[in-house]
């Protein structure tokens, strides 16, 4: 007969506003858990969550109120010990202050946090390492010692330049709490997730089997994200690259056709930045760059401006530059020109046109035959970098990390600028019936296809961020 393990019951405890709340949105991967705020005090009772393996419950975390009185009450506690006229063990004492009216009022925060802890498996204390090691400190880790469970301290913070971290280990080490987690909730290390489920394997040698499991599963969940990531990217360069606008030979409707175009690649990219972030697990405030997205020096600026791709290193050719020269912005290219290539003044560059005249007549003759509108193979490698700029900042953020995304340019190596467009982009390019932007989307398993190879291609022409050196997600 199976016998099914229980899972392991971790109660979060530590002084007020140390960061439990954050701790807990990290190891769960999800920005939206609890309440975070500066204000002491935030999480006012018991909140909990659990971790999976392989679709089972294996750990269950629960946040707790923060210890704000741990002086008074282990004063109280040693008040019921003397006036029990006999000694109680550690436990026993707890239990008692729980049944007392005290519990029910004056010590009625710390009262959740004990029996919360009684009833877990183990304790993790949650530390912020910016603060100094006071009398408080050590009176809350005596209380906490008394109920008799095992109690990891958790160093928060720890990239913080007032943090405090050789302090603290000297203090717990004088307290016997010699294995201590260092795990900066805002910019948790990469590897920082596995090593704490290693570290709780040590003391917890009963649960070490499924804190192994979790550690080694961080990886594979971690890969799995990134690819699933690249594919919703995929999913969106198809949509843009098979998008077919008509539209008649005359100015006025040219224009109205490209900005047609131009608003329906901008609202597809900030409707895949949404997804992106919904898949990552963070909120929608928590990348403000909308609608012009990966806002900050040279990125706040509209995807269709030419310096865009030149300050992205995208190499054009000759009539990019003329139509740069000329104020054009780097819309769409036209097909089926009688003379293959053509710019339009505010609405398409070709790679030959040479001139600065507005609609001049030389110009506007080689519109004639000119019936539908693509968006240009640099558009498209412009979306798949800024996409993948995204995709970066997000593996490394903490998701208790409370400012907004920060994309740096200089921590991303994405040799697509350089690359020629994929071929599932190309094939796009005669698939109309794939890009539910336009009329004519027809889903089907040669779309499908052509997205998993695309995201396959693009997330190994990506460099991991957990893989760069000194990369980092703010």
């Amino acid at each position: 007969m199976n016998t099914v393990t229980p899972a392991l019951r971790l109660a979060v405890v530590g002084h007020t506003n140390t960061g439990k709340t954050s701790l807990l949105r990290t190891l769960t991967h999800d920005a939206g858990f609890g309440q975070i705020s500066d204000a002491p005090g935030t999480t006012r009772h018991v909140e909990g969550a659990r971790l999976l393996l392989n679709g089972v419950p294996a750990v269950e975390l629960y946040d707790t109120p923060g210890l704000e009185d741990g002086i008074g009450l282990l004063d109280y506690l040693d008040q019921l010990q003397t006036q029990a006229g006999s000694r109680h063990d550690g436990p026993e004492s707890i239990t008692r202050f729980l049944d007392s009216p005290e519990a029910r009022g004056r010590f009625e925060q710390e009262a959740r946090v004990l029996r919360k802890l009684m009833t877990c498996d183990a304790g993790l204390y949650v530390i912020d390492v910016r603060d100094p090691v006071l009398a408080k400190h050590k009176d809350e880790l005596a209380i906490l010692g008394r109920c008799g469970k095992p109690l990891v301290p958790v160093l928060n913070f720890i990239n913080h330049a007032d943090a405090r971290k050789q302090d603290w280990k000297t203090t717990l080490a004088r307290l016997g709490l010699h294995v201590v987690i260092e795990f900066d909730t805002v910019a948790p290390a990469l590897d920082g997730e596995a090593q704490l489920y290693q570290k709780l394997a040590l003391v917890l040698d009963t649960h070490a089997a499924t804190l192994q499991a979790l550690s080694d599963d961080v990886g594979v969940q971690r890969e799995r994200r990134r690819n699933a990531a690249f594919a919703l990217v995929a999913d969106m360069l198809i949509d843009i690259a098979a998008l077919r606008l008509s539209s008649q030979t005359d100015a006025d409707s040219v224009r109205q056709s490209t900005g047609l175009m131009q608003d329906k690649v901008r609202q597809r990219e900030q409707a895949g930045i949404k997804t992106l972030l919904v898949h990552y697990r963070f909120r929608a405030d928590d990348y403000p760059g909308q609608p012009l997205p990966l806002e900050g020096g040279r990125w706040t600026m509209d995807l269709f401006n030419p310096q865009a791709l030149l300050d992205t290193g995208i190499h054009v050719g000759k009539g990019f530059a003329a139509g740069a020269m000329a104020g054009a912005a780097v819309d769409v290219f036209t097909a089926g020109l009688s003379l293959g290539t053509a710019a339009l003044i505010g609405g398409v560059v070709g790679s030959v046109w040479q001139g600065t005249d507005k609609l001049g007549k030389r110009l506007y003759g080689r519109l004639q035959g000119f019936h539908e509108i693509t968006v240009e193979d640099s558009i498209l490698r412009l979306l798949a970098i800024r996409a993948n700029h995204l995709i970066s900042a997000l593996e490394l953020r903490g998701h208790a990390d409370m400012a907004p995304v920060q994309v740096s340019l200089e921590a991303v190596q994405n040799e697509f600028k350089d690359q020629p467009l994929p071929e599932q982009l190309k094939d796009a390019r005669s698939h109309p019936e794939w890009s539910r932007l336009g009329e004519q989307f027809s889903p089907g398993s040669r779309r499908d296809v052509a997205v998993g190879e695309l995201g396959r291609s693009l997330a190994r022409a990506a460099v991991p961020s957990y893989n760069r050196t000194g990369a980092s997600g703010r």
